[in-house]
Parts: structure tokens; C-alpha cells; sequence
């Protein structure tokens, strides 16, 4: 099987590293494809420009194994849609399962995504669950995507829906800006190599980037 997990990564910190690590090990993926995005269409205009937001996960996944970045997005340009993005890394992986990742927010938004039904047809949706979350209401729709046994994830290429419990870290990107513009410590919160790049670049220190959408 192969993982997809998506992002702005604005900037890459543990809370997405972690993830990363555990849901590889977790599904026993043959890697995990991490997928920064160029322009996202549910955000504003990212604080770090795309090729910036793709040196940093470069750098913060560069000695891990089994974890890629893939930069097709970003070489795409425009705004960034998952369901185009998958349609093409299932034409390359015809035969190998698909796992899409993504958070519970994200997850409590996926009917406003571009033509978010049809993701299903290339991928399952494997929605990354905190140990002390309540389940939300299911459509009928979702309802019969839904799986609970994780070993259907092999069984079928693609249009399964799975709920994983992940170890959740209280780390968020706008919090990382945050903390770089009031010239902070931010260690411990992301990669020594991501915080050095962000300094050499004088990252985040604009005042708009106080804002928690920037």
C-alpha cells in the first residue's frame, strides 16, 4: 500500500513528522508520499513560498526512510486539488492500494473539497483519529465507506473509509510562525535543520504573519 498525506507544511513541525512515522508503521506502507501543496484552495496564500515549504520538508525527512516528498503539486502550480492529485498517483500506482491521510478537521470539512466524493474512486480516506475524540455524524454517503477492520484496506484499491487513533501532538504550524515573529524559542517544536533554514531565510517575520491565517 501506499500513503498520501497532504499539506501546506507552513512550516513542517513533529506534530506532522510523527504522524507521518507512526501511520507508515501502523499500515505497513511501502512509503508514504508527503504531498505539500502549492496554493491550498481552503487557506490563505501560505508565509513561505512553495519552493520554501518544499526545501524545509526536504530537509526535515531527508535520513527517515520510507517517507518521500512528492512535488507534483507544486510543479503543477495553480490551486492545489487532491482529487487531480490522486487521479494521477493512481495511474501510477494501478495496482498498489491507495491511503489518503488527513486529520480530523480536515476531515469535518471534506464536503467542501473540489468534487470530494470522487476521491474515493482512486483512494481510501484514512482519517487520522485522537484517542479522546468523539465519532461526528456520518452521512449515508460515508456510512457505507466506512470499514473497521484496517486489513480491508488491502482487500480493494480504493473507496473504503477507516478511522486510526495517531498519537496527537499539541503543535501547530501558526503557532510556530507565531513564535518566530515574536522572536521566540521554537526549539523542540520542529527539525533543527527546518529552524535553521527559517532563520536564514528571515522567515515568518513579517507582521501579517501574527495573524494565525498567514
Amino acid at each position: 500500500m501506499i500513503g498520501i498525506y497532504g499539506g501546506t507544511f507552513d512550516p513542517v513541525h513533529f506534530g506532522h513528522l510523527r504522524t507521518a512515522v507512526e501511520v507508515r508503521e501502523i499500515f505497513d506502507l511501502k512509503k508514504l508520499l508527503l504531498l505539500p501543496s502549492h496554493q491550498p484552495p481552503h487557506r490563505e496564500t501560505p508565509g513561505a513560498s512553495s519552493n520554501m515549504r518544499l526545501e524545509m520538508l526536504q530537509l526535515a525527512v531527508s535520513n527517515q526512510s520510507g517517507l518521500e516528498v512528492d512535488t507534483r503539486e507544486i510543479d503543477r502550480k495553480g490551486t492545489s486539488y487532491m482529487v487531480d492529485t490522486l487521479q494521477l498517483i493512481h495511474a501510477e500506482y494501478q495496482q498498489q492500494p491507495l491511503l489518503l491521510f488527513m486529520g480530523l478537521d480536515a476531515f469535518a470539512g471534506l464536503s467542501s473539497w473540489h468534487r470530494w466524493q470522487a476521491l474515493f474512486d482512486y483512494a481510501h480516506i484514512v482519517v487520522m483519529d485522537r484517542p479522546e475524540s468523539k465519532k461526528s455524524v456520518l452521512s449515508d454517503f460515508l456510512k457505507e465507506k466506512q470499514v473497521n477492520d484496517r486489513q480491508q484496506l488491502k482487500r480493494s484499491l480504493h473507496g473504503k473509509l477507516y478511522f486510526q487513533k495517531v498519537t496527537q501532538m499539541e503543535i501547530s504550524a501558526s503557532q510556530i510562525r507565531e513564535i518566530f515573529f515574536k522572536q521566540k524559542n521554537p526549539a523542540y517544536l520542529l527539525p533543527n535543520e527546518v529552524i535553521s533554514y527559517i532563520y536564514q531565510h528571515k522567515l515568518y517575520q513579517d507582521i501579517e504573519c501574527k495573524q494565525t491565517s498567514c
